[in-house]
């Protein structure tokens, strides 16, 4: 799959370039009836190698060739626009068109979109797809709507996030016990390892490497792409697979930009970007089982602990109860129809 690719990366690369010269010797009337009617971009904060750009390239060409040429998305990966926060006001105010964008960074303008990140809620992702591709996804969407934004139908996935340790493994929540772990600057990530009586520290990401190798803090938790690729494994020794936290990324369009679009091109984008999603979800799973294994021969050891007593230690601990205030009955009661009682 990656030579083919690759292949026809470097295949169309070399036809954009013959057809710009033979435009600019002798048909320029040819240049001018390809020329698109609606080119958009699309921003986003991943490496151009991750499954969402993958599948984004192939997702931009299938909508090319069903408009006939009419629609014309460009990719600019990997925060080439600017930070996360930069594009979300880049998508508010149409200096970009789509933005695919982390709900629990969104929950800044939707507070509802950060749900999907409360601690220990979602045990696999058959629960994770039921929730979001259903009532509980359907009234995020609601909000999103809400704040003045387009979003998409199904959300993409950024993975499950795990803890990684240089002194211990984590076994249950009693191995948190005065932790000194990075978390990321979020409400959410504070209180979670605060009820575990964790000592969390919120240092920039940027920082993270450093900070682990000179023992300021003790570990740290992320999906498994962003430990291989950050290079986590050379300052830690553990990885516990505690799947605390479940992230996605909305797809996200500027409003005037989507209605500016005829419904029968609209259609033709929405049901590309929807099915791409659905690949790059597969994707990602795969990807993660073969960084097991990969950081594993690496030196990480792993271990996978039991579910229920952290979610009991967040219970007792009041976590449950304090954002089931702050999200509301309405959108607890859509998770906990998918997850099981929490609070």
């Amino acid at each position: 799959m990656v030579f083919s690719t690759r292949f026809s990366r470097r295949t169309l690369l070399k036809a954009s370039a013959a057809t710009a010269v033979l435009g600019g010797i002798g048909a320029p009337h040819v240049a001018r009836a390809q020329s698109a009617e609606f080119t958009y971009k699309y921003a986003n904060n991943l490496p151009d190698t991750h499954p969402l750009n993958v599948r984004a390239k192939e997702m931009a060409a299938a909508i090319k060739t069903e408009t006939g040429g009419k629609f014309d998305l460009q990719i600019f990966p990997n925060n080439q626009l600017g930070s996360d926060t930069d594009m979300l006001s880049q998508i508010r105010s149409g200096g970009v068109e789509f933005f695919t964008l982390s709900g629990l960074i969104l929950s800044t303008l939707v507070p509802a979109a950060s749900i999907n990140g409360i601690g220990f809620a979602f045990p696999d992702y058959d629960t994770v797809w039921k929730a979001m591709d259903g009532d509980l996804g359907a009234h995020v969407r609601g909000e999103i709507k809400k704040a003045g934004l387009e979003v998409m139908d199904k959300i993409w996935d950024n993975g499950f996030r795990q803890t990684t340790s240089s002194t211990k493994p984590i076994t249950g929540p009693d191995d948190l016990k005065g932790f000194k772990i990075r978390v990321p600057v979020s409400p959410l990530w504070t209180s979670m390892f605060k009820a575990f009586d964790a000592a969390p520290a919120s240092i920039n990401f940027s920082e993270v490497y450093s900070a682990l190798q000179t023992k300021i803090v003790e570990g740290q938790e992320n999906p498994l792409a962003i430990i291989s690729t950050a290079k986590l494994y050379e300052v830690q020794k553990y990885c516990s697979l505690t799947n605390h936290m479940w992230d996605g990324f909305w797809f996200l369009a500027n409003r005037r930009a989507w209605e500016k679009l005829p419904q029968d091109v609209r259609t033709v984008v929405a049901k590309n970007i929807n099915a791409a999603a659905v690949k790059e979800r597969e994707d990602t799973a795969k990807l993660n089982a073969n960084l097991q294994q990969e950081l594993a021969g690496k030196g990480l050891t792993f271990n996978q602990p039991a579910v229920a007593p952290f979610r009991d230690k967040l219970r007792s601990a009041g976590f449950y109860a304090e954002w089931k205030g702050k999200y509301g009955d309405q959108a607890w009661e859509l998770l906990e129809k998918a997850v099981g009682k929490l609070s």
